[in-house]
């Protein structure tokens, strides 16, 4: 629902009303699961680690991994769409007052949590106090984003540095957003065969960087942040396309779906390429594939959008709002359950492959629930809410803090005059 404000200025005045967007419910659905799905994918990954390498239950978990392979889009597009619709339509952006808050509270928790997640490898590892290795590999790693799944905010960085072009552009050819968006998906389309089929075979040792680790590179991700913003500016079309469409795309997405396996086994079998190449998340079919599943999820999120006041129980919503405004901390603090995770199935990979593949939904269960109170503790804790890029004014905990000790303190006295 759309809701307008009146401004009247003291000359007597009267502004035209200023229309607020409206709050959209399906945007904190799609949050929750891109992120539930990364964490799966992750606790995918440390499980088939540790089981015996000829077993069904390993070779399970490979070949359906690639099903997992749309979460990493999903963010991108989301990350579009967020920030397309949050700044697409205002008149008057001052950009550098935009890169300021955004490399503000985005800066902040990268460096911090590199700080933080490489000190307590060393700690474990034992290696803390040999000579200059901790600050040669932070510093390595804040430049190149390559460590405890950063690489997501090391793109983000590059995002917010071009974003002011990307509105110009769309802005500046305002009749030509479809050409825009199938320009990028074809471009997007060709990086995928020439990063599979071609680059393997190319000696990138003299490369940047940058290009050498292409992982890290906004552009092998560009046609999901197109795709972001075409949705965002044209959000009304979208939904009804999709909604339109909902049975197409939902069977598309399953047949592709099952397809991941099969492209696991021709990867493996006839273009006989490596583990990691084999699992790569740029492919040609994977970029497809991604692309309905973020069509499926977004379905998802607009069917919550109309039962969540009618049909859905309130203490769901209420997870759903709170994992929406806190995935973000999710994704920053998952290297530590996945890291217990790591140790605890170090400890117990003699038991038989079967048995370990039953045990992976409580190890899921405790890589989400780790990364997800962690969040939510910086969430609720102040200072700690910097850490999740939610900082918290002080001002508001302590008279929280205050609040909750005063009717902790009427509790008690009630009792006392009552005993």
């Amino acid at each position: 629902m759309t809701t307008t404000t009146t401004a009247q200025p003291t000359d007597g005045t009267i502004k035209p009303a200023k229309k607020k967007r409206p709050y959209l419910h399906e945007v904190d659905l799609m949050r929750n699961i891109f992120i539930f799905g990364v964490l799966m994918n992750h606790t995918t990954s440390a499980f088939a680690q540790h089981m015996a390498d000829d077993s069904w239950s390993k070779l399970f978990l490979h070949a359906s991994h690639l099903m997992l392979h749309f979460t990493r889009m999903g963010f991108m597009f989301m990350t579009g769409l967020v920030l397309f619709l949050n700044y697409y339509n205002r008149e008057h952006q001052n950009w550098w007052v935009f890169w300021k808050k955004r490399y503000t509270s985005v800066g902040i928790p990268y460096l911090a949590w590199n700080v933080l997640l490489l000190f307590l490898t060393d700690v474990i590892s034992g290696t803390l106090f040999e000579g200059h290795q901790y600050w040669t590999t932070l510093y390595s790693n804040i430049i190149h984003g390559s460590s405890f799944y950063l690489y997501y905010v090391f793109v983000i960085f590059q995002l917010y540095l071009i974003f002011p072009a990307l509105v110009k552009l769309f802005k500046s050819f305002s009749q030509h957003h479809g050409l825009i968006l199938t320009i990028s998906l074809l471009v997007q389309l060709g990086l995928m065969f020439g990063i599979k089929y071609w680059l393997p075979g190319v000696d990138r040792s003299g490369w940047p960087y940058w290009f050498r680790a292409y992982g890290m590179n906004i552009i092998v991700y560009q046609a999901y942040f197109f795709l972001g913003a075409y949705t965002a500016i044209h959000y009304q079309q979208a939904v009804t396309f999709l909604k339109a469409h909902a049975k197409i795309i939902y069977s598309l997405a399953t047949i592709l779906a099952a397809g991941t396996v099969g492209l696991y086994f021709f990867n493996q079998n006839v273009l006989k390429l490596s583990f990691a190449r084999t699992e790569i998340v740029h492919q040609p079919y994977i970029m497809i594939y991604a692309i309905m599943m973020i069509g499926v999820v977004f379905l998802v999120g607009l069917k919550y959008a109309e039962i969540r006041e009618t049909r859905l129980d309130p203490a769901i919503d209420h997870f759903i709002k709170l994992g929406s405004k806190i995935s973000f901390g999710i994704y920053l603090s998952q290297t530590i359950p996945i890291t217990l995770l790591y140790g605890i199935l170090g400890y117990i990979d003699q038991i038989p492959s079967w048995l370990m593949l039953m045990l992976f939904p409580l190890g899921y269960a405790f890589v989400l629930g780790g990364s997800f109170l962690i969040s939510w503790a910086c969430y609720k804790v102040w200072p700690f809410g910097i850490l999740i890029g939610r900082p918290q004014r002080r001002a508001k905990q302590t008279n929280a803090i205050t609040e909750r000790v005063r009717a902790v303190t009427e509790q008690i006295e009630t009792v006392t005059k009552n005993s």
